[in-house]
């Protein structure tokens, strides 16, 4: 039997990811590996060589190590698990006949595993039981049997909890298993389910370290090392820190610590094990750090160094060399040219990013490829006071992706709703699989850009998949995505997400002190597809006694599901910031008398609206306040003010409020917590300026950094920028550009920790009350971590329409919540042809790769399927019918989609027309026919009578099974399908077939 059957398979080498969250390469086993399985072989005990050969086996020999290196790839393969390029692991398979002999043309094979005992746990035999299995079947291998000693429990749970379909017996006292290698449902779940768990589990690694070095800190103060360096022990880091910069090698260098922190020329001199470490070196240096780090037994790494695939093919060529090289040293990256990692969790506080601050502590978990926008969220979150579990900026996302991050928000207790920016698809399958799971149990909303796909950043090497918008769109709707547009409009619907229950429908009732704001949200509400009921109008005069007493009307009828309160300030009252048509309401060029009038007391009124929403809250009904320039009024609902500590308040002031506070406040009209220029620039989707993204390399020139952008810069960033006595990495002329509403700087210089001990502690800005703006003082001050947002919290919006849209996100996904509860149950049809089908479409492709059917084979085609296509002529069209198109293609990314829409203008010229991914359901072949925007032409429109739309939705069903059950299918559109009062007539079919790339979703696991 020739050993050289098939050249080397490079194609089933793949990187995993390990039960404990490491990762480990898996390649087919050559002749140069003799060493390695030699080398291998000695570290394995006794009993392991006795459960793999059932007898004593203390050594290979050389026709032994021949025999295990030697593979023809077809009959006989050997596949190891390999971590720092040694084994760790080894399973091979010979292809055996009906008798158990060795055979060339059986289709079952015998299979055996060795496990190094150091690596026994790790799940390491179970990943390579999906990958041998997947090169058998490719090789026509049908049945993997096996032989295991009783005693060898591991081994045997390996075979049983696989998934596939097997056989068991037990004879001459040995385990006889039979496993059937087509891969089960049960099987596909058994994969993911370790899948899931394994990369929740390394991205756990990343987020909760033990301990951290930054590699690249050194004296610069404004240097992107030193920064990071200083914002983890601001954030104050529970754990050991430690600095590396090469230059400590140097004993004329007196580099023995930085602030407080020991520093070491190399991660190997540390003498404890190191978990996370933080990269920022130029580019040309990391790959020795990195060899340093997986020698040393680092887990994780966060390369904040720029200078990679987004700088052109041979940056793309680096970057692909980091990744090979920390996967196969067990490391997981983030980056590079990322803005870092932030976990708030009071047990670890790490902040190994570009943040000046840890943020306080709260129910959002991030997740963002972009720098710049990583940094404006961060902003937009303190500024609205909403607190964040964790946050992850990718960068170039070569590894660690959003996926990954999807995976850890699931099992996240403390992650309440999950936010993502993504520019890019790495895996858009995947994807929809994990955010369909994550939106079941938690609410997933994202920002997604790059609508034009020529607009993703030349950055993200990994695997981009290029797909239209409204691919984009049907996947997100089907797995329960909240798609939005803003940032803006992303923290209003997580505000309400994190802080109300869902609401039970799409019923809204409105009550407040102003009817045209009412009008308003009434039309607002109207337009988000919602169904307001009148409002109530209070009247300007209305008390905090009308508000509580005409909200708890509101909450108690059974006619609504969400309630809104509309509140304006009184006319007459003092204190309220001074704007357009601000006269009613401000005390500005006011006659002496009313300049004597008292600031309006807002605690009653914040008492009753706080009052109402708590009966909201138990009645399972949403509560949110649109507000005329009222902030503080949301502060004081959302967290009741403490008790009075000053002085008794001056004659004619309001207690709680110092003179001159009015005129701080946001202006009317604004977003609570709105940054100005974020709003220009990131939100609107402005360009960030040159060199202003995070991550940038050592050395490059400060002029292209904005002044008062974030800290953590090129070192090259003039020291002038930071004034003595300012805190470590602030940016003094943010503060002063944005009226100090900017991400805060952090208070006095960083305090110094013991070499090698834990890091030193939090030392945080004042932070605002959550609900308010950055100008106002809260909790959250000195050593203590910020405090969480009360579980009270009630959202607030200065614009009508800011509310309502965050309700009708929250009632669609509710409804969806609700419908992917139901098991997704597909018809059958029992004069479906399938195998008739298969047959003609291998006839039509032949040894083509593509065909495009003629009419009549087209024709027969479809009827194995029950649509008959009309050939003749069809005769007058029926007074009252509908043309309308149904169609569907193969989108290599998602798979096959089906659409539908009205024949000629309004789904040519208007886009009028609805996906869904195949296969469909019944109740997504309706929602899809109800969807389009001329729907109300098939139900009846000013009188006309109803077509048949439930002959349609069964046609829309068959095509959707047919082009399930044969892949070969293209494209196929259908069209004109004319649509009676009773039934319909297929007037023209085109087919185009084609051989399409195996699904890479189905087979083992394996890392892009």
């Amino acid at each position: 039997m020739s050993e050289s059957r098939e050249s080397y398979p490079a194609h089933w080498e793949a990187d995993i990811v390990l039960r404990d969250g490491g990762t480990a390469r898996i390649r087919p086993i050559v002749p140069d590996d003799a060493d390695r399985l030699v080398a291998f072989y000695q570290l394995v005990s006794d009993q392991s060589k006795y459960y793999r050969f059932f007898a004593p086996y203390p050594r290979l020999s050389a026709k032994d190590v021949r025999h295990f290196t030697h593979h023809d790839f077809v009959d006989r393969v050997g596949l190891a698990a390999l971590v720092n390029d040694q084994f760790i692991a080894t399973v091979r398979y010979d292809r055996i006949d009906e008798t158990g002999r060795p055979s060339g043309t059986g289709t079952e094979a015998e299979v055996a595993f060795l496990v190094q005992d150091a690596h026994q746990g790790r799940g390491v035999a179970s990943a390579l039981l999906e990958h041998i299995a997947a090169t058998a079947r490719e090789r026509g291998i049908r049945r993997f049997v096996a032989e295991v000693l009783p005693e060898n429990r591991k081994m045997a749970k390996v075979f049983t909890e696989a998934g596939y379909t097997q056989q068991r017996s037990f004879t001459d006292g040995v385990l006889h298993f039979e496993l059937d290698l087509a891969p089960t449902e049960e099987s596909l779940a058994v994969m993911r389910a370790r899948e899931h768990r394994a990369e929740a589990r390394s991205m756990q690694r990343l987020l909760a370290p033990r301990s951290v070095a930054v590699i690249g800190a050194g004296r610069n103060p404004v240097g992107v090392g030193r920064t990071l360096l200083r914002n983890l022990l601001a954030g104050g880091f529970t754990g050991p820190l430690y600095a590396i910069n090469r230059a400590a090698a140097d004993p004329t260098a007196e580099l023995g610590e930085l602030d407080g922190v020991p520093v070491h020329a190399s991660i190997a001199d540390v003498a404890e094990p190191v978990d996370l470490a933080v990269v920022a070196v130029p580019a040309e240096q990391v790959p020795d750090v990195v060899a340093d780090c997986g020698a040393a037994g680092v887990r994780g790494l966060v390369v904040i160094t720029a200078g990679y695939a987004e700088t052109g093919l041979d940056g793309r060529a680096r970057q692909r060399e980091l990744v090979r090289q920390a996967r196969a040293a067990g490391m997981r990256v983030l980056g590079p040219n990322a803005f870092g990692l932030i976990n708030t969790d009071p047990a670890v506080r790490l902040d190994a990013s570009l943040s000046p601050q840890l943020p306080r502590r709260g129910p959002l978990g991030i997740f963002t490829q972009s720098g710049a926008i990583g940094a404006a969220l961060l902003e937009a979150a303190h500024r609205r006071g909403l607190g964040i579990s964790s946050f992850a900026s990718a960068g170039n996302r070569a590894d660690v992706s959003g996926n990954d991050l999807l995976q850890f928000f699931e099992e996240d207790e403390a992650t309440g709703v999950a936010l993502l920016y993504l520019e890019s698809f790495g895996n858009p399958r995947k994807f929809s699989r994990l955010a369909r799971r994550v939106a079941a149990r938690k609410p997933l909303v994202v920002v997604k850009g790059g609508r034009d796909t020529r607009s993703i950043p030349a950055g993200h090497a990994a695997a981009i998949r290029r797909i239209a918008d409204s691919t984009v769109d049907t996947l997100f709707q089907q797995a329960g995505v909240i798609r939005v547009d803003t940032i803006t409009e992303l923290y209003d619907a997580a505000d309400l997400l994190a802080h109300q229950p869902l609401p039970a429908g799409p019923r809204l009732a409105i009550v407040g002190n102003s009817d045209s704001v009412g009008l308003l949200t009434h039309d607002a509400a109207l337009g988000a597809g919602l169904q307001p009921l009148l409002p109530h109008d209070l009247t300007t005069s209305a008390t905090p006694d009308d508000f509580r007493r005409g909200l708890r009307a509101a909450i108690d009828r059974p006619d609504s599901d969400a309630v809104v309160a509309v509140v304006i300030p009184p006319i007459g009252a003092g204190g309220f910031p001074s704007f357009p048509g601000s006269g009613l309401i401000s005390r500005t060029n006011l006659p002496p008398v009313a300049e004597r009038l008292p600031l309006l007391d807002l605690a009653p009124l914040a008492a009753a609206l706080r009052d109402s929403a708590a009966r909201a809250r138990d009645a399972g009904k949403p509560m949110v306040v649109v507000h005329l320039a009222m902030p503080e009024l949301v502060d004081l609902i959302s967290e009741p003010p403490a008790e009075p500590t000053t002085p008794a308040p001056a004659p004619g002031s309001t207690p709680g409020v110092a003179p001159g506070q009015a005129a701080a406040l946001v202006p009317a009209g604004s977003a609570p917590g709105a940054a100005p220029a974020q709003a220009a620039a990131s939100v609107s989707g402005g360009s960030v300026p040159a060199g202003s993204a995070p991550g940038v390399a050592p050395g490059q020139a400060a002029a292209s950094v904005p002044a008062g952008s974030a800290p953590g810069v090129a070192p090259g960033q003039a020291a002038a920028s930071v004034p003595a006595g300012s805190a470590p990495g602030a940016a003094p002329a943010q503060a002063a550009a944005s009226g100090g509403a900017g991400v805060p700087t952090v208070g006095g210089p960083a305090p110094s920790a013991a070499p090698g001990v834990r890091g030193a502690p939090a030392v945080t800005a004042a932070e605002p009350v959550p609900g308010g703006s950055a100008a106002s003082g809260g909790p959250g001050e000195g050593n203590e971590p910020p405090a969480q947002p009360r579980a009270g919290r009630v959202p607030g919006y200065p614009r009508p329409e800011r509310a309502v849209r965050a309700l009708a996100h929250a009632a669609r996904y509710a409804q969806w919540r609700v419908w992917s509860a139901e098991p997704r149950a597909f018809p059958e049809f029992d004069d479906v042809a399938e195998q008739r089908a298969r047959a003609i479409v291998a006839e039509a492709l032949g040894g083509s790769k593509e065909a495009v059917l003629d009419a009549a084979t087209a024709a027969r085609l479809l009827a194995c399927y029950g649509v008959r296509v009309e050939s003749g002529d069809p005769g007058p069209k029926e007074p009252g019918a509908v043309d309308t198109t149904v169609s569907a293609s193969v989108d290599p990314a998602v798979g096959a989609i089906l659409a539908f829409g009205l024949a000629g203008v309004a789904s040519e010229l208007l886009g009028d027309v609805a996906h869904r991914l195949v296969p469909a359901t019944a109740a997504e072949s309706a929602g899809l026919i109800r969807e389009i925007k001329a729907a109300p032409l098939l139900f009846g429109w000013h009188g006309s009578e109803p077509v048949d739309t439930d002959a349609l939705e069964l046609l829309l069903l068959r095509v959707s099974q047919l082009v399930d059950d044969l892949p070969e299918v293209a494209s196929l559109t259908l069209e004109p399908v004319r649509v009676g009062r009773k039934g319909l007539t297929v007037l023209g079919a085109e087919v185009r077939l084609a051989r399409l790339p195996a699904r890479t979703d189905l087979g083992p696991r394996a890392l892009a």
